[in-house]
């Protein structure tokens, strides 16, 4: 009697072991320097993102909610995995249904950093495909509201998505991602990027050309604390193509935010303390400021396509 229960016993330490040895849904499995479980809890499947990141990916049997199957590209010749138990929030077709998922300006209102204030006329949505409109003024508009104050030469348009972003515990993973013909000259400055709601940062740069053809990924933890990638993008005024981030829950406080562009990945970044902070999703085509000065004499457009926001909820 004693060696049965004994056993038992060694096999439900057996048990608890192996348990404890796996990563759950929706944890890092694997990836250069990883040194926890490279198994996963049951109904998920280990699936590399990249060199450096690999996931547990919920399957079929795992009782996550399931309401589209969207794909990562990995970096081992750009091959999609298929992946469920995700929410779309915003849909590849939202701009066709503009006052449903969009508002016109930045979330303050019509005032950045550069020289163009935003104007609602300057955006326009034809065949799915959102444009934005930076016309040259004959006389200044007077000053920017907002630090640094510059003058205001242009009007031009910004929009921003009405849900808003916040990785937590409720919901982990958040892809975002979206396809532009981004202006690349001197004195244009388009934008596709994320920024605190409550205070700034958190701040997160999708898409950022300063008047060359580099885009700019950005990772905003204090104004001096700052992990930037450049990429060069050929043709990026003239050709679409697709700008991405993967965006996890590491810890308590941390997010790991992976980067992308045409699916390739480009870069990792620690968005430490970016945890249960709130971020507005935000598309603008702003001017001059740090894309130099002066710019273009005439009109300006930047153009989204298929913009996407999924997330997985844990509960």
């Amino acid at each position: 009697m004693y060696r049965r229960m004994a056993s038992k016993a060694l096999l439900s330490l057996s048990l608890l072991s192996l348990v404890a040895a796996q990563s759950p849904v929706w944890g890092q499995c694997g990836g250069i320097g990883w040194t926890g479980a490279t198994s996963c809890a049951f109904g998920s499947t280990c699936v590399k993102s990249n060199d450096y990141y690999s996931q547990c990916i919920p399957g079929s049997n795992a009782g996550t909610t399931t309401t589209r199957t969207t794909t990562r590209a990995t970096t081992a010749g750009n091959t999609p995995t298929a992946q469920t138990g995700f929410e779309e929030v915003i849909g590849e077709g939202s701009f066709s249904s503009f006052s449903t998922f969009w508002n016109y300006f930045y979330p303050w209102g019509s005032d950045h950093n550069g020289s163009a204030r935003m104007k609602q006329d300057k955006v326009s949505v034809s065949g799915g495909v959102l444009t934005l409109r930076a016309d040259r003024l004959s006389s200044q508009d007077g000053y920017s509201t907002a630090n640094p104050k510059p003058a205001i030469w242009y009007w031009s348009g910004a929009v921003h998505a009405k849900s808003t972003i916040v990785i937590n515990d409720q919901f982990p993973n958040y892809e975002i991602r979206g396809e532009f013909k981004a202006p690349t000259t001197k004195g244009t400055w388009p934008a596709f990027w994320l920024t605190g709601t409550q205070s700034w940062p958190p701040e997160v740069d999708i898409l950022e050309f300063k008047g060359t053809t580099n885009n700019w990924f950005n990772t905003f933890r204090t104004s001096s604390d700052v992990s930037t990638t450049q990429v060069t993008v050929s043709n990026a005024a003239t050709t679409w193509h697709q700008y991405r981030i993967w965006a996890s829950k590491a810890n308590a406080n941390d997010v790991t935010v992976h980067f992308y562009v045409d699916g390739v990945w480009k870069g990792q970044h620690n968005a430490a303390g970016f945890v249960g902070k709130p971020m507005w999703l935000i598309i603008n085509l702003q001017m001059e400021g740090s894309s130099g000065s002066p710019g273009p004499g005439g009109s300006t457009t930047y153009q989204a396509q298929k913009v996407y926001v999924g997330r997985s909820r844990a509960y």
